[in-house]
């Protein structure tokens, strides 16, 4: 037996491991592409930055929201109620202003959630930002709870999310819808590029708080329930009273995070198939009347 009869058998299988090796290469790739992407998210100093002014700003704002809320309640007003949404706006359009180039402004993990959907940012920096936000918002409320009278955090429960006689379903399809009205007005243009740094940054947070504002207003007006005073529009503004104070506040509690979270998910699904910009013609040669017009002016 020659020598290249001995060696055939042992290139071939070289040959077949080669093959193999390049097979797997792709998928090792993308693992180590995703590791190595999770790794530099997590241990970037910057991130920890973001995260941390999610922290105090989702305190602030709950903490400013919520005594403005109670404040608004405890007036002597005809309908106090309606106070509530210019407070929501002032206080949201603030805060907005101030923490969106530093982190992003969610204070909500709505906002972070419908982000890590549309791949804005990374499902690592998603979940810290949660985590931020939820440890913000038990800090901001046991400061409430610290500084408020007893009486009064009894009477409003801290300001949490309260269902009281409403109907769950009902509860349930407010979250939803209000939840969605928020992202199609407001999140539609925030995450446009082009048409935010054409309004600039002021006009687009106004177009946000006034989002939420309305959809508060539509809220607590639509239903004409005594003791439901909207709906929440942030879980982790229901999370904190509730692990602070319990008892009522756990009632439907689960219906603060799942309505707004089917919304994001609607809302991904809907925004994907949205037209391109300018594809719909105004006064052009698609105008119907036009051309209309032309045909019969033709014969």
């Amino acid at each position: 037996m020659d020598s290249e009869s001995l060696d055939s058998p042992v290139a071939s299988a070289d040959e077949r491991s080669r093959s193999s090796d390049q097979n797997h290469e792709p998928n090792k790739s993308l693992g180590s592409k995703i590791l190595v992407s999770i790794a530099h998210e997590f241990f970037s100093p910057e991130m920890w930055k973001a995260a941390l002014t999610e922290l105090i700003a989702t305190a602030g704002l709950l903490f400013t929201l919520t005594t403005s809320i109670i404040a608004c309640l405890d007036s002597h007003e005809t309908d106090p109620k309606l106070l509530v949404p210019f407070a929501v706006f002032i206080i949201a359009f603030l805060f907005l202003l101030v923490t969106v180039p530093l982190s992003g402004g969610h204070m909500n993990p709505i906002f972070t959630f419908i982000a890590a959907l549309k791949g804005l940012i990374s499902l690592c920096r998603a979940i810290i930002y949660l985590f931020a936000q939820c440890i913000g918002s038990i800090i901001c409320f046991l400061i409430i709870k610290t500084v408020m009278l007893q009486k009064m955090a009894d009477s409003y429960y801290l300001g949490g999310c309260v269902i009281s006689d409403l109907k769950k379903q009902k509860a349930l399809l407010l979250e939803f819808c209000c939840t969605f009205v928020v992202l199609f007005l407001g999140v539609t243009l925030a995450f446009d590029k082009k048409r935010s740094k054409d309004l600039g940054l002021p006009m687009v947070c106004v177009v946000v708080a006034a989002a939420m504002a309305v959809a508060v207003f539509v809220s607590i007006t639509v239903t004409g329930q005594a003791g439901y005073a909207g709906v929440g529009l942030n879980p982790v503004r229901c999370l904190g009273p509730a692990l602070l104070l319990g008892g009522p506040l756990w009632n439907g509690h689960w219906i603060f995070w799942v309505g707004p979270f089917l919304a994001c998910v609607l809302y991904y699904a809907v925004s994907i198939n949205f037209p391109m910009q300018d594809s719909v013609c105004v006064g052009g040669d698609g105008d119907v009347l036009k051309l209309g017009l032309s045909k019969c002016f033709a014969k």
